[in-house]
């Protein structure tokens, strides 16, 4: 099998500003911990008040980007990923495009000379943390771009396409485009269920693109979102990933399976035909835990990588969760040097 560009990520690439701040931090630009927001106007001053307050660290992320980074890391195959998203052009902008270099990806970002590269604020305050993004050029995106020679050339080329629920908020189009490519050519389409509040206020958008989505990622928290919104009264998450997996799909070749992850204890739940499979994972000691940032991220690109090679579901799962279990003992989404096969 040719494996160079089949899986292609498109999403909101930002460069993380990673910082442990202080309770005054908080109260001046009212930020609830345990939670993933896009930033609010009265928010904004907060990145340069990083910058220039705190003892900060830059790291290339973005959810799709983390598990593009991830997957490419545990395939044996140079430029088997690929990725497209806007950046600014800037020097953060020229930090991303030697960052996803440096990771083995075929990445091709749009430039946007008017707006300046996105970034996400990764707030640590008494072990927990909050991430609240500022997506500037990330969020010009448009359908349009897409006929790019350099950017279409990977869509064809794909033969796998992962987009994170966050993209909603940008280009719903450009998901469409990318969405009907795989089901006209027997692709396969997946997609991160992302946040709650996506499946809150982006509930229209997500559920246009539902009937294209083979796999379908997701935390305990969203799937109970999900639900709640769609008004099925259930809590249950095995009962929930049930439902996803038979809503209606615009591709009859294949069933939609549906993977939730539900934090460090409990099993992870796969929904495919009408019943589910739970899978453990083994937690860290708490005292090994280094950043819980990007660790869904991982998981998905630990999943896609062993996807990508037509590997079983269980071998996809104990992948995701090894490249999970290693993220928690980095700080940020952050792969080692090393390649895993190197």
């Amino acid at each position: 099998m040719e494996y160079h560009g089949i899986l292609l990520g498109m999403g909101n690439p930002l460069l993380d500003i990673s910082a442990t701040v202080d309770y005054n931090f908080l109260k001046k630009y009212d930020i609830k911990l345990n939670n993933i927001k896009l930033c609010e106007v009265d928010q904004l001053a907060m990145y340069d008040d990083l910058v220039k307050n705190y003892d900060v660290e830059y790291i290339p992320g973005g959810a799709t980007q983390n598990s593009i980074r991830v997957a490419q890391w545990l395939l044996p195959y140079p430029e088997a990923t690929s990725y497209i998203g806007c950046i600014g052009k800037d020097k953060f902008g020229e930090e991303m495009k030697k960052s996803a270099k440096l990771a083995g990806i075929d990445a091709y970002y749009y430039e946007d000379e008017a707006t300046p590269t996105g970034t996400c604020a990764v707030i640590y305050f008494g072990g927990e943390r909050s991430l609240i993004a500022n997506l500037s050029a990330a969020n010009c995106f448009k359908a349009e771009h897409l006929k790019h020679p350099e950017i279409w050339a990977r869509v064809e080329k794909a033969k796998y396409f992962y987009v994170a629920g966050f993209f909603l908020t940008v280009s719903l189009e450009s998901i469409k485009v990318l969405a009907k490519n795989a089901a006209e050519n027997n692709k396969i389409f997946t997609m991160d269920l992302s946040a709650p509040f996506i499946c809150q206020f982006f509930k229209d958008e997500q559920d246009q693109i539902m009937p294209y989505i083979d796999y379908v990622f997701g935390t305990e928290v969203e799937a109970r979102t999900f639900s709640k919104v769609h008004g099925w009264k259930t809590d249950d998450v095995e009962e929930i990933a049930i439902k996803i997996s038979q809503l209606p799909k615009a591709c009859g070749t294949r069933k939609r399976i549906v993977v939730f992850i539900q934090g460090p204890v409990l099993p992870i739940v796969v929904a495919e035909e009408g019943k589910t499979k739970l899978f453990s994972f083994v937690p860290l000691p708490k005292d090994k835990i280094v950043d819980t940032n990007g660790v869904a991220d991982a998981f998905v690109g630990g999943f896609l990588s062993q996807l990508v090679q037509e590997k079983g579901i269980g071998e996809c799962v104990r992948v995701g969760c090894d490249a999970a279990l290693t993220m928690l003992q980095r700080p940020g989404c952050s792969c080692p040097p090393l390649s895993h096969f190197s």
